[in-house]
């Protein structure tokens, strides 16, 4: 199956699973990227447009309005039920390196005020130890060039990426790191000072993960003794 197909594949079967748990007042958490536009697609063609949706960039804020999907401002919500969002790199403990289209603080903040977080990816993106997609680093512009020493410092290879983010900050992508230990490598990153947010999500990895197979199956896995949504 192509990379598409496998997208909308994941996509769909993760919608079909939570569709039948939804409920009128729940809020949904909305990640970024092409597998999260899938899903998208999915709750547009469906029956529950009445959801009520936080996003985590303005690109799927634009697409969520654009589809007459209800969204409101994160600052008015207490809980989010589930947020769905893909990765870019998945390790056996489900940690998680996000970021690669610039939307990780927010996805970040979505992840942190979620009840349970579902992610979707195809399997190409599974790996034994986190690091080989470069880190990103949500940085303050006033302080790329000292937080990027600081990463070099660290084992990493930082590199500016051009443009900004939707919260106006710059992003250093970080090669070269080997990320045996997520926890730490999150706060150790966090920690310096003029970065806003790693990319690493260890601290709030998701409870489920729906993986895209080439054969055209998906594998729902689900983190040991994590909460799970129940009808």
């Amino acid at each position: 199956m192509s990379p598409n197909e496998l997208k909308q594949r994941v996509a769909e079967a993760a919608f079909l699973q939570l569709e039948q748990l939804f409920q009128p007042n729940w809020v949904l958490g909305i990640g970024t990227g092409s597998t999260v536009n899938c899903f998208i697609d999915c709750l547009t063609q469906s029956s529950q447009t009445h959801l009520s949706t936080v996003s985590s960039s303005v690109q799927t804020t634009d697409r969520l309005k654009a589809d007459n999907i209800k969204v409101v401002d994160i600052n008015d919500v207490s809980e989010v039920m589930v947020y769905i969002d893909g990765a870019d790199e998945v390790d056996p403990s489900f940690a998680l390196i996000k970021g690669g289209g610039g939307a990780l603080t927010r996805e970040k903040i979505v992840a942190s005020m979620s009840r349970n977080f579902v992610c979707i990816v195809d399997e190409s993106k599974l790996v034994d130890r986190l690091g080989k997609f470069p880190v990103p680093v949500e940085v303050l512009p006033l302080a790329h060039h000292p937080v990027a020493t600081k990463l070099g410092k660290l084992g990493g290879h930082p590199k500016l990426r051009s443009g900004m983010t939707d919260n106006g900050n710059c992003i250093l992508d970080v090669s070269g790191l080997e990320i045996d230990e997520p926890d730490y490598w999150e706060r150790t990153i966090n920690d310096i000072p003029g970065v806003v947010t790693t990319g690493i999500f260890s601290l709030h990895r998701p409870q489920e993960i729906f993986v895209a197979t080439v054969d055209g199956s998906v594998d729902h896995r689900v983190a040991p003794k994590s909460f799970r949504l129940s009808p």
